[in-house]
């Protein structure tokens, strides 16, 4: 059984109300940072080794040290709350049923940065949850947690929810920034970055839920004591949305020293592949990384077992790796259509795109047809030498990373799934088939 830091006490009849949660422990580690000097709190987070929660995954300390300070400016801290990565959903259980960790989380990072100003930037179809959080932040401000002279200290704090509209390129953390502002969300150009010019033109901290709710057990044992949790640059424990073809779909909490094998068959986790079928690939870390094939996932290439954790689910780069990506973690089985799937993804990305960059603008619209084409069995074999050159000539050619999201996908697809897309050219008839999967697929092989 592994280590919980975040959802050990997720279940506890009532957590969600202040009083329960308080009497769990809830709000030491505000206590304990406002009688640290706020530098010392973002030297405890550099010691952690915490890493960005939402997919990037850069050091959380670092970003923070990275903020400008000039005098008399306001600084402001971001909580990135627009979960929309196909396949990831733990933001939205920590908030849905433990909401006070993110809110105490909040405030002892606003202490580190000297934000006296603080916002909740949430998913718009979240709507319920925004309910709970807003509740959470009343009940904080009643008891002295948030609002005028926090404990005495002369700190002053408050937190506020704002909700999106539902765009996905939301979650890129300058489009978020301009949508916070009242403007049509399209990623900002870098340089400068946000913790010069961010939010109104001020010093700006943008963070994930997930990675904000981990500072409340850093202060809670130490960083260093985090820091022992996990594997080499992996510290710490790690959320993970399970879903797709397993037994047992859900938000697993890791502490990233077990391998993919282990997450995927062990009762504990996901338990196996459903209905007992065989694991044809997975996307380890939500929709914008690139797929594995299951020879890739079980066993690296050097015959080691590949494991749950950022430098482990990369090694060997895109050729033979992916990435931790948001930790949505989708699992398809022998059933599956590797073809369709990419469709789906691609159809995804096209309509996200916010269209400022060209590559992405033009070139999801692209490889979307591309696929719909191959999928309904009027595809060339051209055509996937067409749908690999119109990837690579959008991957690091846009202003922010959707063009990346759009065109990872599509290249891992081809590199490992070559033959299944050669297969939908040339059975024009059977690719229609709309329930036509990878067993029938090695069946047809040998009888067509």
């Amino acid at each position: 059984m592994g280590r919980k830091l975040l959802l050990e006490k997720a279940h506890i009849p009532g957590i969600r109300s202040y009083e329960v949660y308080r009497r769990e422990g809830g709000y030491a580690s505000v206590e304990k940072a406002l009688r640290m000097a706020p530098a010392d709190v973002v030297e405890e987070v550099k010691k952690s080794g915490l890493r960005g929660r939402g997919g990037a995954g850069f050091p959380t300390g670092m970003k923070w040290s990275f903020l400008a300070k000039p005098e008399g400016v306001p600084r402001y801290l971001v909580c990135n709350a627009d979960e929309s990565e196909p396949g990831t959903f733990k933001d939205r259980y920590l908030m849905e049923f433990i909401p006070h960790l993110l809110i105490e989380g909040l405030i002892a990072a606003s202490w580190a940065l000297g934000s006296n100003r603080t916002y909740i930037y949430i998913r718009g179809e979240y709507a319920w949850i925004v309910d709970i959080l807003e509740q959470a932040i009343v009940e904080a401000n009643a008891n002295g947690w948030l609002g005028k002279n926090i404990l005495g200290t002369g700190f002053d704090c408050q937190i506020y929810v704002q909700r999106g509209a539902g765009a996905y390129i939301c979650g890129e953390e300058t489009a978020l920034i301009e949508s916070l502002e009242g403007k049509r969300g399209n990623p900002r150009i870098k340089p400068p970055f946000p913790a010069v010019k961010g939010l109104w033109d001020c010093p700006t901290v943008v963070n994930n839920v997930e990675t904000l709710a981990a500072v409340v057990p850093i202060l809670n044992i130490g960083g260093e004591e985090y820091a022992k949790i996990g594997v080499g640059r992996s510290t710490g424990t790690k959320l993970i949305s399970a879903c797709g073809n397993i037994n047992k779909p859900g938000v697993y909490e890791i502490d990233m020293n077990i391998s993919v094998e282990e997450f995927i068959y062990s009762d504990e986790y996901c338990g196996g592949i459903a209905h007992g079928k065989r694991l044809k690939a997975c996307i380890p870390g939500g929709s914008s990384v690139p797929i594995l094939p299951a020879n890739l996932l079980l066993k690296t290439a050097k015959g080691e077992t590949r494991m749950m954790h950022y430098e482990g689910l990369a090694d060997g780069g895109f050729a033979t790796g992916s990435m931790m990506g948001s930790g949505g973690f989708i699992v398809l089985d022998e059933d599956q259509c590797i073809v369709r799937h990419t469709l789906t993804l691609a159809r995804f990305y096209r309509h996200e795109s916010c269209g400022q960059c060209s590559p992405c603008r033009e070139g999801t619209g692209w490889m979307e047809k591309i696929l719909n084409k191959i999928e309904y069995g009027k595809g060339q074999l051209s055509d996937i030498d067409l749908l690999w050159d119109i990837q690579r000539k959008i991957e690091g050619n846009t202003i922010c990373p959707l063009g990346d999201a759009a065109a990872w996908p599509v290249a891992a697809a081809i590199r490992h799934f070559r033959d299944e897309f050669e297969w939908h050219v040339n059975n024009p008839e059977l690719s229609q088939q709309r329930n036509f999967g990878l067993a029938h697929y090695a069946e047809a092989l040998t009888t067509v």
